[in-house]
């Protein structure tokens, strides 16, 4: 007997791993999407079997065409599929507001319509990064006033979250392990039986709570690392030396002090010109939130915040590194044209989300510059960007790299001075070398490079 499986959201997450089930046998998979003018455009091109995620996606562009000629897979907008679906996924957007609440438009009100549509037995599965409590406290009271049900007796409500990246997205969601949250047991059992099918790794199943900390302390931690890499960066300009040279050194650290070469009891991130995408730069904000909401006590997460502060610091640094660059080439930051290479937050992908391009782009503009911004991936972006590398180029005071696009990574450098009315380079992501761009004429600054 068939199984159909409803999947709301069509993005980063909704579509590959509506992809992936409508790959099982006995699975039939009905995507919802909001037609609206900025993502509209998304149910034509996945019902015609082509991939709108931009960027490398190693499988994706392949399973979307398979699926859709299987006849297994395809997109409306239409919520009424809701009716009779064995089981519904929820991947909207989930993001927080400038004072780090949560932003749960998108949330209720896909809730409130699965709540007044859905089939009694149905499971509903929340795949969206969420504040802990969010399942129990949110979505389950809208799911059974809506719907007249009752959890337990008359349907099931599970969160498990994915570890998607952008560039590994199928690799991910199949090969990583699976974090499974029920409400009760029975939700998470049978929320077992829908990802068993598709994950090709161990599935750890626990309460919706735990699974919901889990999600954002992976995050968290992430984005506290990445912090620490920062603030050692900061610290090494200051000094006069190369943070990635401290780097190396430190994660040669072995596990095994008699195995040299087992992987390093030290990681030290990569420090950077900011810190992006959906999850990194919110996730702190949830787990606090959900303290805040439902924690028995005050607690104030002094680390995680300030960790969390200094990430958002970074573009703002970059263009302090942008304005130094530019006096010691004796042009003054105002009326500068700047070349922006890159919008998109990680290389090689089209992803914008909290790109730290955007606070690069508004201080730089603040502070009198004309900052042009190119990325030959991006389709869509707030502020006005272009593919053509030579218009950015042309004419150019300063070249800022904010994304490690291969594209960016062997140019011509002696070409592009020639191009360009003042050879800077601001270095954000450790793109190139010191050395070798100042042989050739230019000034650099790189972030946690000596100058």
């Amino acid at each position: 007997m068939s199984k159909k499986i409803v999947v709301v959201g069509m993005g980063y997450v909704g579509i590959p791993a509506a992809a992936l089930l409508a790959d099982v046998d006995g699975y039939n998979v009905v995507g919802i999407q909001r037609r609206s003018k900025r993502s509209g455009w998304k149910i034509d091109w996945l019902n015609e079997g082509k991939n709108p995620i931009g960027g490398d996606e190693p499988g994706l562009p392949e399973l979307i065409k398979k699926v859709v000629k299987k006849g297994t897979f395809k997109v409306t907008d239409d919520f009424s599929e809701c009716k009779d679906a064995d089981v519904i996924l929820i991947d909207v957007q989930t993001p927080t507001n400038e004072k780090g609440i949560p932003y749960y438009e998108s949330l209720k009100e896909v809730s409130h319509k699965i709540g007044q549509l859905m089939p009694k037995d149905v499971l509903i599965v929340i795949e969206s990064t969420v504040a802990p409590g969010t399942t129990k406290y949110i979505v389950k009271p809208i799911l059974e006033e809506e719907s007249g049900m009752s959890i337990g007796d008359d349907f099931s409500l599970a969160f498990s979250y994915e570890r998607v990246m952008v560039g590994r997205l199928i690799h991910n969601i199949t090969k990583l392990p699976r974090i499974i949250g029920g409400i009760d047991e029975r939700s998470t059992k049978r929320a077992m039986e829908i990802y068993k099918n598709i994950v090709d790794a161990p599935l750890h199943p626990t309460d919706s709570l735990i699974a919901e900390v889990s999600k954002v302390v992976e995050n968290t931690y992430r984005d506290v690392n990445i912090a620490f890499a920062n603030e050692v960066a900061l610290m090494c300009e200051s000094l006069g030396i190369d943070v990635y040279k401290v780097r190396e050194l430190v994660n040669t650290l072995p596990n095994d002090p008699s195995n040299p070469a087992a992987n390093p009891v030290r990681n030290m991130h990569f420090p950077g010109a900011g810190v992006g995408g959906h999850c990194l730069p919110k996730d702190p904000w949830l787990f606090k939130y959900g303290v805040d909401t439902y924690g028995k006590f005050k607690v104030e997460p002094n680390v995680i915040i300030k960790s969390r502060h200094l990430n958002m610091y970074m573009p703002e640094h970059t263009v302090n590194l942008l304005e130094d660059g530019l006096k010691q080439a004796g042009k003054d930051l105002k009326e500068a044209k700047i070349a922006v290479l890159g919008v998109a937050f990680l290389e090689n992908s089209d992803d914008t989300r909290n790109t730290p391009t955007k606070p690069f782009y508004e201080i730089a503009k603040k502070n009198g510059a004309n900052p042009v911004l190119h990325d030959p991936y991006v389709r869509d972006f707030e502020y006005p960007f272009t593919s053509d590398f030579d218009e950015v180029i042309k004419d150019a005071d300063a070249i800022v790299i904010l994304a490690k696009h291969k594209e960016y990574l062997n140019l011509d450098l002696t070409e592009i001075k020639k191009k360009m009315k003042t050879p800077v380079i601001i270095d954000g992501r450790n793109a190139y070398n010191k050395e070798e761009c100042e042989k050739l004429g230019f000034i650099y600054r790189g972030v946690g490079k000596p100058y």
